[in-house]
């Protein structure tokens, strides 16, 4: 059972035109009383799924606005669907909620008119205590299309609670997609989770990146977050996991001795970035060939690897550094070779703000 979210009034999710469809994890709520707000402001279907201990200790707390409260839960769904009549991929379903929102899609690839490129966009400015986001993308068979973010996603302070950023991604049969965020800066005495949760078809493609900043570099604020967990899942339809990566960082309150800094982790570097490649279409062998080249050529002085994923579903890249220029050009520049490996076509120049 969902609800209409002007009205609240129980509807039959197949009546629904806002009703997800192919997102997980999803799940009717029958036996629940509806939320006055509609199933979207439900903490079920906001709240990750799972939450690492890490982050978790820092839940409640005195907040002046508690998770939940009007302006806290941010809901951005998007569906992608190919139009055989105009041969392109277009927008075909889109529900948003501040502070999450989107304009509309942009055609501005010459070399390929098919393909969207979507912005989001907050109109908070940035993620503050006990604030819960979800966002939905939905691509479906055949579909085309670029998702990205009009800026970095800035995280804030926090005195109490936590903040949290969950993104299921649905990729159907054929459909090539982009998901390639601007990166992610945690304040000092930060808490934040983001939970990216993929259902991938073996015959399509996804080019996924996360970029994290130590903090604030030009304030030369470094690791004075308290927690950055990153977790993503990548399986397919049947359930079966192809790819599962973890991030914690988790500085404590002495930074300088923190394992966010230390040889095992970041080496001591303010930039920590992954990109992964899951895609049918070329080998396993080229596209991590490709990929190491791309970077050696931008990132002389970096440090990164390029390794096969588990039953020759892609590849994936990690590195750590501290000039955002230069990873913005080496991470942009490993997409750029996986884009045209993949497609046949340069990658567009992307403009933003």
């Amino acid at each position: 059972m969902t609800a209409d979210i002007s009205t609240g009034r129980a509807l039959d999710p197949a009546a629904d035109p806002n009703a997800p469809r192919g997102l997980a994890p999803v799940s009717p709520l029958p036996l629940r009383p509806v939320h006055p707000g509609g199933y979207r402001l439900q903490p079920d279907y906001f709240e990750p799924v799972r939450v690492p201990a890490e982050v978790l200790r820092f839940a409640g707390g005195d907040s002046p606005l508690p998770v939940g409260s009007p302006g806290k839960v941010g809901i951005l769904q998007l569906g992608f669907e190919h139009n055989r009549d105009r041969d392109r991929t277009e927008l075909v379903q889109h529900y948003q909620k501040s502070p999450l929102q989107i304009m509309r899609p942009l055609y501005f690839d010459p070399l390929r008119p098919d393909v969207p490129y979507t912005y989001v966009m907050s109109s908070g400015g940035g993620i503050l205590q006990a604030d819960r986001l979800r966002t939905d993308l939905t691509f479906g068979t055949g579909t085309s299309a670029h998702v990205t973010t009009q800026a970095q996603t800035r995280v804030y302070r926090m005195d109490h609670d936590y903040a949290s950023s969950v993104t299921n991604i649905s990729v159907g049969a054929g459909a090539y997609t982009e998901y390639l965020p601007e990166p992610v800066v945690p304040f000092a005495g930060s808490r934040f989770y983001q939970h990216t949760s993929v259902t991938l078809d073996e015959s399509a493609t996804l080019l996924l990146g996360e970029t994290v900043y130590a903090g604030r570099l030009a304030r030369d604020e470094r690791h004075r977050y308290e927690i950055y967990a990153s977790d993503v899942e990548v399986r397919r339809p049947d359930g079966r996991l192809v790819a599962l990566d973890r991030v914690r960082l988790c500085p404590g309150e002495d930074h300088e001795s923190a394992a966010a800094s230390s040889l095992g982790v970041l080496a001591d570097h303010d930039i920590l970035a992954m990109l992964y490649v899951f895609s049918p279409l070329v080998p396993v062998a080229v596209l991590a060939d490709l990929l190491h080249d791309a970077l050696a050529a931008a990132l002389p002085d970096g440090l990164f690897g390029v390794s096969a994923l588990p039953n020759d579903a892609g590849v994936w890249m990690r590195l750590v550094a501290n000039d955002p220029v230069a990873v913005a050009r080496a991470t942009h520049a490993a997409a750029g070779a996986a884009h045209e490996a993949l497609t046949g076509f340069a990658a567009p120049a992307i403009r933003k703000m």
